[in-house]
């Protein structure tokens, strides 16, 4: 029997043609969700006009009563009052939308009976409680 020489190089080349180890699969790491956003306030727009002016008198009328006011200013005259409302047994409020000027006013009870004192005076958009004086 005859013995072959393998050509240098043969073993590798055997070598090479086999195929590399498989590389192990690493999964990837989740991506994580975006972080949710912050929620933000969103503050009412200032109206851009006049002001409310809120007139209120701290005053118990007595049942069957009511508090009007008259004066100077939109919606008042010194002839005729406006009523009141009621807020509480003893909380009477008037609210006048757009006042361009300093309202003066007097409480009366039923439109018939002035309160005491000196004319009272509030500047537009303000708000005043009075303690009123029969």
């Amino acid at each position: 029997m005859k013995k072959t020489k393998t050509p240098a190089g043969a073993a590798s080349r055997a070598t090479a043609t086999k195929k590399p180890a498989a590389k192990p699969v690493v999964a990837a790491a989740p991506v994580p969700a975006p972080a949710p956003k912050p929620v933000v306030a969103v503050k009412p727009a200032k109206k851009s006009g006049p002001q409310p002016t809120v007139i209120q008198a701290n005053l118990d009328v007595g049942f069957g009563n009511t508090l009007y006011i008259r004066g100077e200013g939109p919606g008042l005259n010194w002839d005729r009052g406006q009523t009141l409302d009621c807020q509480k047994d003893d909380l009477w409020s008037f609210t006048i939308e757009a006042a361009a000027k300093p309202i003066i006013f007097k409480f009366l009870i039923n439109d018939e009976t002035w309160c005491t004192g000196d004319d009272y005076v509030v500047e537009p958009g303000n708000k005043i409680t009075l303690v009123p004086t029969f």
